[in-house]
């Protein structure tokens, strides 16, 4: 039975796909601090990856040729990361005037931010651990705040504080497909080395494995 259902497989894959110039292996050729691949399989499926610096992504999908290219489309649709507003908690004995945290209370380092005051400027930084903290001899009262995680793009849209928040705001980040790239028929053509893949974020210059 197990047979039969893989050769079943195999038929219903087009033969165009397995027969297509793009099926190959692909490193990533675009600097020496940063490593990816990309793998298009004769069964119509590919997978992605990347790492530079502390950003890590992935994907893996659907793949079809459209003229002289060949366009990746994410299979399963992720779920992008998403920010909301949480119950405020002590980090070491007191409640920070922000704090960013995972679902589990983690707090999370480095989220930059801009808050919002009842007089005078807002104040611009960023997160650590612990949150963020007013400075003590600041009497002013936060009413809004603007947050964003600037490795992968998280945004929320600006919380306006409430009499009853107290200053204070926790922002939760909600990883779901955290990482895992958004294909929607981004589409590479051919060149003398590999593949140029086009996507929003810019270009991306592939080098074919093992020849051609």
């Amino acid at each position: 039975m197990r047979t039969l259902l893989l050769a079943a497989a195999l038929i219903a894959v087009p033969a165009a796909a397995q027969d297509s110039p793009f099926v190959g292996e692909y490193s990533l050729a675009e600097g020496p601090d940063v490593g990816g691949g990309l793998l298009i399989r004769g069964d119509g499926r590919f997978q992605y990856m990347l790492a530079a610096g502390a950003l890590d992504e992935r994907a893996e999908g659907r793949w079809e040729t459209r003229g002289d290219t060949v366009c990746l489309t994410t299979d399963p649709k992720p779920v992008p990361p998403a920010m909301e507003k949480g119950p405020l908690i002590e980090v070491e004995g007191a409640i920070p005037t922000l704090l960013v945290t995972w679902p589990n209370g983690r707090g999370i380092a480095g989220v930059d931010f801009v808050i919002g005051f009842d007089s005078g400027d807002p104040a611009e930084d960023y997160t650590q651990v612990y949150g963020w903290t007013m400075p003590e001899d600041d009497k002013r009262i936060p009413r809004w705040v603007e947050v964003r995680e600037p490795i992968y793009g998280i945004t929320a849209p600006r919380y306006e504080l409430a009499e009853a928040d107290g200053g204070k705001l926790r922002v939760i980040i909600r990883p779901n497909d955290i990482g895992v790239v958004d294909f929607e028929g981004a589409c590479a053509e051919k060149t003398e080395r590999g593949l140029t893949l086009h996507r929003a974020e810019g270009r991306m210059r592939f080098v074919r494995l093992g020849g051609e």
